[in-house]
């Protein structure tokens, strides 16, 4: 985009997809603070551009995301350090709500979760730890032949990060996600298919065709609105106590959208058997339902 410089990813954009690409293959695109707020901005900014129907997200090199960084050693995880204005108080105590305490990687999973726009993962080769990780609020996974996957946590003495308590069994099951996390093991795509990680394996130079091709079905024909709105509403209401809370959301969705140009705009189409022109845009409707939505924890 015009004006958008990043240190560590790219943001491409070709006809209405936005590929975005973690760009430090000589380091196999390891996660660091850099590049979550790379990655959140690149995120905000295809929200903004109501151009944009779908994001792609994938890596340079041979690595999709080998991990958090590990330079600094056997300190890497040591957030507790101490430190000017830090969280840890004079006395020892911890100050839980100080900004510091946040993970890093809940941070970006969070912001791709907040998406309007859907999510697709190109994995093009590692994917461990936080390189897993965020892969998960994303809508598809489409994998290489050479992809690995990892959820090593227990095996760097810590513990799964990024929300992923929350979404993995989600998408994969409980006993699944107890597998992968307990044991940390490296696993190949064709295990991740199996187990309902990724929905696809592609030869090496198939995956981001393979990956463009899904993002423009699912976009092609639809409302831009209605699929803002339809996404959050799925990925929320896989948390609802109970499909009241769900009937409460889409009753008001659907009160406020039925009477848009959109769906005038779709009725009509239908009927004259053509290709609809929707004209409602996501950035003048959200500011409308976004009430419905908002998380007080971390605003």
């Amino acid at each position: 985009m015009p004006g958008l410089t990043f240190e560590t990813i790219r943001l491409d954009i070709a006809g209405r997809i936005a590929t975005i690409t973690l760009d430090r293959p000589g380091r196999m695109n390891a996660f660091t603070g850099q590049m979550m707020a790379d990655l959140i901005a690149a995120f905000d900014a295809t929200d903004a551009d109501d151009d944009v129907r779908a994001v792609i997200v994938t890596g340079a090199g041979k690595a999709f995301c080998a991990g958090a960084d590990l330079a600094e050693g056997a300190a890497t995880f040591d957030y507790a350090r101490p430190g000017p204005d830090g969280p840890v108080q004079a006395d020892g105590s911890v100050d839980w709500s100080h900004p510091a305490v946040r993970d890093t990687g809940g941070r970006l999973v969070l912001r791709i979760f907040e998406s309007k726009k859907p999510v697709i993962g190109a994995i093009n080769g590692a994917a461990v730890g936080i390189g897993a990780t965020m892969l998960l609020p994303m809508d598809f996974r489409l994998a290489s032949e050479a992809a690995r996957f990892g959820f090593v946590f227990a095996r760097r003495g810590i513990v799964p990060e990024a929300a992923s308590s929350w979404f993995l069994p989600r998408l994969v099951g409980i006993g699944q996600a107890l597998e992968w996390c307990y044991s940390g093991k490296v696993f190949g795509a064709d295990e991740a298919l199996a187990g309902g990680l990724v929905r696809s394996i592609h030869r090496a130079d198939d995956l981001l065709p393979a990956a463009r091709a899904l993002a423009e079905e699912l976009t092609a024909h639809s409302a831009p609105v209605s699929v803002a709105l339809t996404r959050r509403m799925l990925w929320q209401m896989l948390g609802a106590a109970h499909p009241m809370d769900a009937h409460r959301l889409d009753s008001r969705a659907v009160w406020l959208r039925g009477g848009s140009a959109d769906a005038k705009e779709g009725v009509t189409s239908f009927l004259e058997k053509r290709d609809p022109a929707f004209t409602d845009r996501v950035s003048e409707a959200w500011p409308r339902v976004a009430d419905w939505f908002d998380d007080p924890v971390y605003r």
